[in-house]
């Protein structure tokens, strides 16, 4: 990396290589935001009383394909949230953005090519595609998750306990990862 051997990400996925270090991913792709999805308190009783300790989940996405969702727990909110967002790098991956709605039939890719379902916990999430100009049909932390993802137009379906973030979340890069691995 540091020899200028490998210069982009798609590189790195053709090899089959695994990144373990969050600088490598800031070094190829330089333009990804970070958003904190949700900041919660986890309390565990112990024979000292109360221990308190925070979870913080981070997305990470450059608005053009690709999109990565991290979580950290801490004892402190910003450890927390930097340990999630380390973890938000190292888990970014490709996703296919097309044209896939029939009423459409563009050749732009403002939305993903064809429908997806995803699974994480009790929360299932499916992404239709829709035509240009629609949208997202989304719910708020799930629209700006698709947001950093790129996708401009999308129906959203979700069932289950989707206030549940961490199942939301991971149900819905399992959706975004599967557009890139049957495409």
């Amino acid at each position: 990396m540091a020899a200028g051997e490998i210069t982009t990400m798609e590189e790195i996925l053709e090899a089959g290589m695994r990144i373990q270090e969050a600088g490598i991913i800031k070094k190829l792709l330089p333009d990804l935001e970070t958003e904190v999805v949700d900041v919660g308190i986890i309390q565990k009783m112990t024979a000292n009383g109360q221990s308190t300790r925070f979870k913080a989940i981070v997305a990470a996405g450059n608005s053009n394909g690709w999109l990565g969702i991290g979580q950290g727990k801490s004892k402190q909110i910003r450890v927390a949230i930097e340990k999630a967002t380390s973890h938000a790098y190292l888990n970014v991956s490709p996703i296919r953005l097309g044209c896939g709605s029939w009423e459409c039939r563009c050749d732009q890719s403002h939305s993903i090519p064809f429908k997806v379902r995803g699974r994480g916990g009790s929360v299932t999430i499916e992404i239709f595609p829709a035509p240009r100009g629609l949208g997202l049909v989304a719910g708020g932390k799930v629209r700006r998750l698709l947001e950093l993802a790129g996708l401009r137009d999308a129906w959203t379906s979700a069932k289950g306990s989707t206030t549940t973030m961490t199942s939301t979340s991971k149900a819905l890069l399992e959706c975004l990862r599967q557009t890139f691995s049957q495409g």
